[in-house]
């Protein structure tokens, strides 16, 4: 809520501003696959519940736990802000899941340890003198119908239950109080690319949830996603006092099967003009309504080939420059993982990955992850079914993203994905609770390697 000088961060018009009237741009990178793991971030199939299901039958409870505290203690530490910090960066995302504070069979009842672990970030980022951004990724009943909201299936049931959206507003209530007043805290990200199907539940929801968090906060920015995993602004209404509203600006040449840049992907030839118009497109509410313009997720992913992967940096760089142009405060995804998309890499010698090896080359062959791999191992499998469906209902259209995603999350991100749970817990059979507990420090910043080209890319940038 404040930056370095301990200035209060306060939305004026389609500014973010210190309580001096001086513009505040909030510049960092998101703590993905850390309070919400994800599979291409840490190397697991499937949803991150599956994952711990699978860990613990194989480590057993003891076995478990050392492994998963090592690995949250470790993630994120004050060495990882003061790196960040080191960049320039004044702000990280900080995305959670809702079971670090409640378990679905005793609802309502909120643990301790959530808040602990949320507080270990953002007093880290305070120390180094960075802001904290609050991102509920994953709600009960999953806000979108993907793994990102340790989704299992491909039905966000959130958007349907009452009961799963009171469960939401306690939550905030709870966080707005135990952060109220924080100074390094930005503000509130309460739901995660939301995929509301039908479009009219979001815009209510929201309106409940910002007066709820305003009877207990009235100072922090909420910043609110637009519907269809960010893209979406029209079903929100008006705009909400002191509140920003997240675009999610992925560019189609920075994803896994992303061709040249400039270049053909997907079809379509894009170079820094497709670029720029696509960010425009994604932020006409924003310029509309006079609000402030946030990115909230952007960035490639990366080969290893180092001339593709020159074209992504450029790609990137592109997109920093448009934002600058444009007074758009931005978090690239993400600060760290195994060596697709972060800043910050395990590196593959490391006792982690080698564990873990047959596990990935086997997800890379399936195509099992959405994020960062391709269907090439299982044309056979899917190209009758995506003939089937497109002969016998060419007309249906599922949300968010049409007919072949719809038969590729199905078949390869849910189907091929439960199937290979058990090839991650079988890989930790056997494994005893002090080595569990070794393989977890992976993680750790003084373990892990840097991406060079992207640090000396955000340092300039920021």
């Amino acid at each position: 809520m404040t930056n370095a000088r301990g200035q209060v961060i306060q939305v004026d018009g389609d500014r973010l501003v210190g309580s001096d009237g001086g513009t505040v741009v909030l510049r960092g990178t998101s703590l993905g696959g850390w309070l919400n793991m994800e599979n291409f971030i840490t190397g697991f199939p499937g949803t991150e519940s599956q994952q711990r299901r699978a860990l613990r039958a194989a480590l057993g409870e003891e076995g478990y736990d050392r492994f998963s505290g090592r690995f949250l203690d470790d993630f994120f530490t004050d060495a990882d802000a003061q790196y960040l910090a080191s960049l320039g960066l004044n702000c990280v995302r900080i995305p959670f899941s809702y079971r670090h504070f409640e378990d679905d069979m005793r609802p309502g009842e909120l643990k301790a340890e959530g808040f602990r672990r949320l507080d270990q970030a953002v007093d880290a980022c305070a120390r180094a003198g960075i802001h904290s951004i609050l991102d509920l990724h994953a709600v009960p009943g999953a806000q979108n119908q993907h793994w990102h909201s340790d989704n299992p299936t491909h039905w966000a049931h959130f958007w349907t239950h009452r009961h799963f959206q009171d469960r939401v507003v306690g939550l905030w209530e709870a966080l707005a109080e135990h952060y109220r007043g924080n100074p390094w805290v930005a503000g509130y990200n309460p739901v995660n690319e939301p995929g509301d199907a039908v479009g009219e539940a979001i815009g209510p929801f929201y309106r409940r949830l910002e007066a709820a968090i305003r009877a207990v906060d009235p100072d922090h920015v909420l910043f609110l996603d637009g519907n269809r995993y960010s893209t979406q602004f029209d079903q929100l209404g008006d705009p909400l006092p002191n509140t920003v509203y997240t675009a999610h600006d992925y560019a189609l040449p920075g994803f896994v099967d992303g061709g040249p840049y400039p270049g053909l992907s997907r079809g379509r030839f894009v170079d820094r003009g497709v670029v720029e118009q696509t960010f425009l497109e994604r932020t006409a509410y924003m310029r509309e309504t006079g609000t402030p313009i946030w990115v909230g997720e952007f960035g490639p992913v990366y080969t290893g080939d180092p001339a593709r992967d020159a074209q992504r940096y450029q790609l990137l760089r592109d997109q920093l420059e448009l934002y600058r142009e444009h007074g758009a405060s931005w978090a690239l995804w993400t600060y760290k993982d195994i060596g697709l998309q972060g800043l910050v890499t395990v590196p593959p010698t490391s006792p982690y990955l080698e564990r873990i090896a047959p596990v990935l080359a086997k997800k890379a062959r399936l195509g099992v992850d959405s994020w960062g791999s391709t269907d090439a191992g299982v044309r056979d499998v899917l190209a009758p079914i995506e003939e089937l469906v497109a002969r016998e209902f060419p007309d249906f259209q599922p949300y968010p993203w049409g007919q072949q995603r719809w038969v590729h999350g199905i078949v390869r991100h849910v189907l091929l994905a439960e199937a290979m749970v058990g090839d991650f817990g079988a890989a930790f059979t056997g494994v005893p609770p002090a080595e569990a507990e070794e393989l977890a420090g992976a993680f750790a910043f003084d373990r892990c390697v840097v991406r060079e080209p992207l640090a000396q890319l955000l340092r300039d940038s920021a």
